[in-house]
């Protein structure tokens, strides 16, 4: 619900004269690979937004969604001890793509696009570096970007500190279509 309402906050204040491009079903995944583990999971639920007169971009994905952990407990450790879903339910980058693109030419840019990452509810600034690939009505987003847990005042209890990467690889695939 929440992820919802931040894309449309979006369209509102973006320039009404653009085109819109929506996704509600991108592929946000992470990965921590630690010493003593190998953490995967994925959400086919993340919504994103892309202004393509102002540049400006904004996806989010509600945290519980992520699935295909190593068990039952490590899902629940995730929600409930380090992310504490309850509290946080979103991760959200809004920002802005910097270089120009010419959408309405097919072709494969790469871009950065500079912004705020909010995660457990602490924003940073991030430039992430971005492929932009446009294909006839579609425009495909991939990125990957590193989260240091310490960053976003996620702590780790020491006694699983070898199980859980400091640092957490995140990776988004999104094909955003014209608003209707």
């Amino acid at each position: 619900m929440k992820s919802t309402f931040f894309i449309f906050f979006f369209i509102l204040v973006s320039n009404c004269f653009s085109q819109i491009y929506m996704c509600k079903d991108g592929i946000t995944k992470f990965t921590s690979e630690a010493p003593l583990e190998l953490i995967k999971a994925q959400s086919n639920k993340t919504v994103g937004a892309l202004d393509i007169g102002n540049k400006n971009v904004a996806f989010s994905v509600n945290v519980d969604s992520f699935d295909g952990f190593n068990s039952g407990l490590q899902k629940e450790h995730f929600k409930e001890n380090y992310l504490e879903t309850m509290k946080y339910a979103n991760a959200t980058f809004k920002g802005k793509i910097i270089e120009d693109i010419d959408f309405t030419k097919n072709g494969t840019y790469t871009v950065r696009a500079k912004g705020t990452f909010n995660i457990h509810g602490t924003e940073k600034e991030k430039i992430v570096k971005t492929k932009i690939t446009v294909k006839d009505k579609e425009i495909l987003i991939e990125t990957s970007f590193e989260v240091p847990l310490e960053d976003h005042n996620i702590k780790i209890p020491k006694v699983v500190n070898q199980k859980i990467a400091s640092i957490i690889l995140v990776d988004v695939k999104a094909t955003l279509k014209p608003k209707a």
